[in-house]
């Protein structure tokens, strides 16, 4: 790797000529795990002699399948728990084994999460990265992770994107802007499996509408979602409607879609894999929906986007992506990160955001492109 001379003068903490392997560890939900993405492409742009492994939970490993960088995809599967004591400390017991055998000589880990510290001694690693947590100010965390990068001071003023590379600034990397896109590698035996869930619908010929988010509050409001799928239906647009085959988001989507029927109307709701939701959303001329991981997939695919932001901070979470249109309202309470106003799960931020105000930035979308 090329330097500069204001490189040379600065500190080393991490001597990358000793480092063969490196563990990344991102416990956390989909969209976390993909805005982590970058991460491992840096260490392999700077540093194209690494051995990259990751670390995630087994439902989000879909979201780093097939990434370049990465040479093996560890997970740690949540339903453990479920087999009893017994099986469950068998199956903790054969991932930290398998992790030290791999020799790892850096750890970097990307949450507070203890078990990154109990990896990183397991590993018996030499160098440690984690953030400089406020809860995690100990002497274990401290001798476990000596090399501690600094989060963002004053709440949401720094994307998590930027807030992951900030891992490897510390550890002496000067981070370029090649560095920072995200990566979601497909198929195209994915992308065939989309085109044919996706039946009669030619690729960049539809909109994706993804109304729902796990968590309620971050969702807008089932009549404004109706009144738009008919303006977009009466435009001529097709609408593939999308959303995780959970209980809730289902009933919520049979709830938007009660009475309405077009032959350019597509529900796809609870029918697509994550991997088949992102080859499908790839495919689109744009993508609408709200806080969660199917806009941070937009924005990895290139795919232009509408998203919606109440409660959830739009500075550290908007799709990472110069395609992306951010909608907020002027609410002076808002990021405030409740669950609901009051904890009544209806966000009136995100539900003052109107109609008219969506359907004009997807038509700016649409024509931008």
């Amino acid at each position: 790797m090329t330097t500069s001379p204001l490189y040379d003068y600065l500190p080393h903490p991490i001597d990358w000529a000793k480092v063969q392997r490196v563990l990344v560890i991102k416990l956390r939900h989909h969209g976390d795990v993909l805005l982590s993405s970058p991460v491992y492409q840096t260490l392999k742009n700077h540093h194209p002699h690494l051995t990259v492994d990751a670390l995630v939970y087994t439902d989000t490993a879909p979201m780093l399948q097939g990434h370049p960088a990465i040479d093996t995809l560890h997970s740690i599967d949540k339903k453990w728990k479920k087999l009893g004591t017994f099986k469950h400390i068998a199956h903790e017991a054969a991932l930290l084994k398998t992790l030290r055998h791999q020799q790892y000589d850096l750890v970097i880990n990307l949450t507070e999460s203890r078990r990154g510290a109990w990896i990183k001694w397991a590993t018996k690693a030499q160098y440690g990265v984690a953030g400089n947590y406020k809860n995690r100010q100990d002497k274990s965390w401290k001798k476990a992770f000596p090399i501690r990068y600094h989060l963002p001071r004053f709440g949401n003023t720094r994307h998590t994107v930027e807030v992951h590379l900030d891992a490897l600034r510390k550890a002496g990397l000067i981070i370029k802007p090649q560095d920072k896109p995200l990566i979601l590698e497909l198929s195209e035996q994915e992308y065939q499996t989309a085109r044919q869930l996706r039946s009669n619908v030619d690729d960049k010929n539809f909109i994706v509408l993804h109304p729902t988010s796990r968590w309620l509050f971050k969702t807008w409001r089932i009549e404004h979602y109706r009144s738009l799928i008919q303006q977009l239906l009466a435009d001529g647009h097709q609408v593939v409607i999308t959303a995780a085959p959970d209980k809730v988001e289902m009933g919520l989507v049979e709830g938007i879609l009660d009475g309405i029927s077009h032959p350019s109307l597509h529900n796809l709701a609870g029918q697509l894999s994550l991997r088949s939701l992102a080859a499908t959303i790839a495919q689109a001329k744009l993508m609408v929906g709200v806080d969660s991981v199917p806009m941070h997939i937009a924005a990895a695919v290139d795919t232009p986007c509408v998203a919606l932001f109440g409660p959830s901070g739009d500075i550290e979470w908007a799709p990472w992506s110069d395609k992306a249109r951010v909608l907020t309202s002027n609410h002076t309470c808002r990021p405030c990160g409740y669950d609901g106003c009051g904890g009544g799960k209806i966000s009136e931020c995100l539900a003052s955001i109107s109609v008219d105000t969506v359907y004009q930035a997807i038509q700016e979308q649409l024509t931008d492109d």
